[in-house]
Parts: C-alpha cells; sequence; structure tokens
C-alpha cells in the first residue's frame, strides 16, 4: 500500500518506516526541513518537506503522494520540558494535535485516503476513579488539572476527530510513556529524562503510587506497523503488560543506568515546586490495558515489560 507517515523523523517514525519498507509498503515521509530529506531516505521512504500546521501545504504534499493511508505522527518537542509549563511546553504539539489533524484530515479526505492511523497518549485522559489499569471503554478524566488542561484536550480532540470521521477508518493508538532509542527515556543519546534520573532531579513525589504504563519505541512502531494493515477503527492503548507505580519503576530505572535512589518529595512540597499536574502523576494516574491491542492487532510487545526493556532496549 500506499503510506504517507506525517512526523517521519521524529522518535516514533524513525522506527516505524523502516518496517513499513520492510512489509513491502510504498513510503512517502514527510519532514519540516529538506535538510532531513537525506534521513528520510535513508529509512527507505520517499521524502516530502510539510509544515503541518499550514493547511496548503499539507494538502499539496497529500495531492501529489496519493496516499492509500495516512499515518499521523506529527509533534514538536524541542526537548526543553518546563515541569510547571507542561501546556507551554506542548504548546505547538497541541496545535499538532488540532489544527494539524484537521488540515490532515481534510487533505486524507480530498485525496481519497481509506485508513488513517494518529498519535495518542495513555497518560492523562482517564478518570482517576476505580482500578488502577484501565481499558478504552473506560470513562475519562472530565476535569485535568489546568496545568494539563490543553495538552489533555489536544489529546482528546485528535481521538474525537479521527474516530468521529465517518468517510475513513479512523484508528487511535494511546501510546504509553516512550523509552528507548532517540526518546527523552534513552541512552542513544542520553534523552532529558535519563539525565535527569542519573542526576536525582527526578525526584518521587508523595506516594509514588500513581501508575503508568510505558512502551519501548520499538514496540510502539511495531504495533503501529500492525495498525495499518489491520484492527477495526476505534481507539486503542499501545503500552507494555506490566503498568507499575512511579515508586517502582523509577527506581527500577535508576539501578539499571547504574544512578543512585531517587529522591523522595513530600506531596505539598511537589506540589509547590512542580505544580498540581506532576503531583497527580505522581500519585493518581492509571495505567492502561493493551488486551484490545494485542488482540485486533495480533501484536504483542517484545519487551512485555518495562523490567526487560530497561535492561535490554534504552539504546
Amino acid at each position: 500500500m500506499r503510506v504517507f507517515v506525517a512526523g517521519a523523523t521524529g522518535a516514533l517514525g524513525r522506527q516505524l518506516v523502516p518496517r513499513l519498507v520492510a512489509a513491502g509498503h510504498d513510503v512517502t515521509g514527510t519532514t519540516r526541513s529538506p535538510e532531513k530529506f537525506d534521513e528520510v531516505r535513508a529509512l527507505g521512504a520517499r521524502p516530502a518537506a510539510m509544515d503541518g500546521l499550514d493547511p496548503d501545504q499539507v494538502g499539496r504534499v497529500v495531492s501529489e503522494a496519493e496516499p492509500e493511508v495516512i499515518v499521523h505522527e506529527l509533534t514538536a518537542l524541542s526537548g526543553d520540558l518546563s515541569i510547571r509549563k507542561l501546556d507551554q511546553t506542548f504548546a505547538v504539539t497541541n496545535r499538532l494535535r488540532t489544527e494539524g489533524t484537521d488540515h490532515l484530515l481534510s487533505a486524507a479526505k480530498a485525496a481519497g485516503v481509506r485508513r488513517f492511523v494518529a498519535q495518542s497518549f495513555a497518560g492523562w485522559q482517564f478518570a482517576r476513579v476505580g482500578g488502577p489499569v484501565k481499558t478504552e471503554d473506560d470513562p475519562l478524566d472530565t476535569d485535568p488539572p489546568p496545568q494539563v488542561a490543553g495538552t489533555v484536550g489536544g489529546i482528546l480532540y485528535v481521538e474525537c476527530a479521527v474516530t468521529e470521521a465517518a468517510w475513513v477508518e479512523g484508528l487511535v493508538l494511546r501510546y504509553g510513556g516512550f523509552y528507548g532509542p532517540g526518546t527523552s527515556l534513552g541512552i542513544n543519546p542520553d534523552g532529558e529524562q535519563t539525565e535527569a534520573v542519573r542526576k536525582r532531579r527526578f525526584p518521587i513525589v508523595g506516594s509514588g503510587d500513581g501508575i503508568m504504563s510505558l512502551i519501548q519505541i520499538e514496540d510502539a512502531a511495531s504495533a503501529t506497523a500492525a495498525a495499518v494493515e489491520r484492527g477495526e477503527p476505534g481507539v486503542y492503548n499501545v503500552v507494555d503488560d506490566d503498568p507499575a507505580p512511579v515508586r517502582v519503576w523509577l527506581p527500577g530505572l535508576a539501578d539499571t543506568l547504574g544512578a543512585k535512589p531517587p529522591r523522595h518529595v513530600p506531596l505539598w512540597l511537589g506540589r509547590m515546586l512542580a505544580g498540581e499536574g506532576i503531583a497527580i502523576m505522581m500519585t493518581e494516574l492509571r495505567g492502561a490495558s493493551n488486551e484490545k491491542a494485542k488482540r485486533e492487532f495480533g501484536w504483542s510487545p517484545r519487551y512485555p515489560s518495562w523490567r526487560q526493556g530497561f535492561a535490554e532496549g534504552l539504546g
């Protein structure tokens, strides 16, 4: 099939494109800068320059590629993470999740695209009630903390826009927290979060009971490649088999890195220093179940637990 990967040079795109090419697909991969065309070619794809916030450019590039499937992996993360200002950090990415999604969907409809796969995130949108692990059918949080309200809103916009487009097979993949090569939690090269753990600048706040679902970046790519070919329209959690509290996986990561154990910060101090959003992340978040993705995609992660993934798949 002709597959259009929007965001081919991001951490996930660099893992996804070679898998699609190896499966026999004809891939066009976008990047904002023509200077990265050689990188896209090295991945096996045909390069195209595209600013996801420019509707005319998006329409033209998609029309020229004539894809059957679009994979929307557009982000704009610079690596300058402000814990207190998460919405500000993700401001352009959130525009790509809203305006950029609209532009891609409009171009897809004009080009007769039959399948549309988009990136979401499994970390924030579940209601913080009930059990620790949620399925795609569980209720969502209707009152996220102000610190992340814009980011959660952008994520939910993607999910609604894609799954409610009746003219296309729309699939949304709620990825767990990425780790591995090219991510902020990797060692090839060292990512921002990895460095923070090494320097003991990534503390456990309060109880550390917040549940997080993680996914090694290559496993995220293999699930996405499967979603290009199969699975009914809808939302899918793409995470590993081992959701875990921060107080468990964060010390495990520090140990893998040969770093000292993370510091512990009282909840009141964490709230004061980092904001309510981080306090909630550390103490109240819910994890996600991957059973639907495994069943519908015929997929299973190479690293079923972050324990194995940290030991073997960080870089």
